[in-house]
């Protein structure tokens, strides 16, 4: 994570020294993106270490520092634009991307588990006799050192439950992300003012912000936990629905409700995509199919938003939001 916010901060400000679109693309882009990369899988995975019978509540609370920036990110960047230009706004979020670093810094691996273990095998080297216990423990000790964790295990993918959950995946973030993209220009160009349309990301991004504890706090609870996957397919339900209804907003208070709406679904689905997964492949092979999950995601934000975007310039909004909520209906169906 260290790493990751070194980097991550490192490629917003040489972007602020690029001079045509492709050095954007590979400082921006690229480096950025990398970085934001390391610092975002690494936190789950050690989140599902840290806890166990309240993970829908840390997943769900650890969710929503996203929308918290989303909510400010949008009056922000309006806001250095204005007072800084594109470069400076570049550069001073770079200075920001550096607080990425501190989080890493402050995060720990949990070895109080093996310091008891070394504690006992100790305690047992002293009370047996030599000839009988002490070779045994060190033969435990050596086969554990000796059997090391694979970095990215493709055997997960025989578990029938993460192929479907990968597909499902894949065809949800076809979609999920294409009203956010969309909204501010759509907003716009209807004639809303600039920092009114900037507002929209803030409303989906406040109302996230209380979804995502909520819903972790919902997921937590005994007769709906074991139900997880039931509930996540409401929460595809409600987004992809959202999106199809979005067709009647047609002036700024249709848009504010819209945004009402999407920012609890889009919470919802935020808090409870990876609890979900880890229900599915447990906490031992979460890494590898983390990992894996998100390589397909990726794939489908560059398929996406871009053929959203074709679709908006031919057929119109309306159009374009409908068909990513079709899509996320299409995905609640595996």
């Amino acid at each position: 994570m260290l790493v990751g916010g070194l980097l991550a901060s490192a490629g917003m400000i040489i972007a602020s020294f690029t001079t045509n679109i492709i050095q954007l693309y590979l400082t921006a882009g690229v480096i950025t993106g990398l970085g934001l990369a390391l610092n975002f899988q690494p936190s789950l995975i050690m989140l599902g270490s840290y806890f166990d019978k309240r993970r829908p509540l840390a997943n769900g609370l650890a969710a929503a520092g996203s929308p918290v920036f989303l909510s400010a990110l949008s009056p922000l960047g309006q806001m250095l634009l204005n007072n800084y230009g594109w470069r400076g706004g570049f550069l001073i979020t770079g200075g920001l991307l550096l607080n990425c670093c501190t989080c890493g810094a402050i995060m720990r691996p949990l070895i109080c588990k093996e310091r008891k273990t070394k504690a006992c095998s100790q305690e047992l080297k002293e009370m047996l006799p030599p000839e009988a216990g002490q070779e045994n423990i060190v033969c435990e000790n050596n086969d554990k050192k000796s059997s090391k964790k694979k970095l990215l295990d493709f055997s997960v993918l025989a578990d029938l439950g993460l192929i479907i959950y990968i597909i499902a995946k894949f065809i949800v973030v076809l979609g999920l992300f294409v009203p956010t993209i969309l909204l501010v220009n759509y907003a716009k160009d209807q004639g809303v003012p600039d920092q009114d349309a900037a507002f929209l990301l803030s409303i989906i991004g406040f109302i996230d912000i209380f979804a995502r504890p909520t819903c972790g706090v919902v997921a937590g609870l005994k007769w709906i936990r074991p139900k997880m996957p039931y509930f996540f397919s409401i929460a595809l339900l409600f987004n992809g629905l959202t999106d199809v209804c979005s067709a009647t907003s047609t002036d700024y208070k249709g848009l504010v409700i819209f945004c009402v709406f999407f920012g609890l679904s889009y919470g919802m689905v935020g808090a409870l995509q990876f609890e979900v997964l880890m229900g599915i492949v447990g906490k031992s092979s979460f890494s590898s199919a983390l990992g894996l999950v998100l390589l397909f995601e990726a794939v489908a934000v560059l398929i996406g938003p871009p053929s959203a975007g074709v679709n908006h310039q031919q057929y119109g909004r309306l159009t374009s939001f409908s068909g990513s909520g079709k899509i996320v209906l299409s995905a609640d169906q595996k």
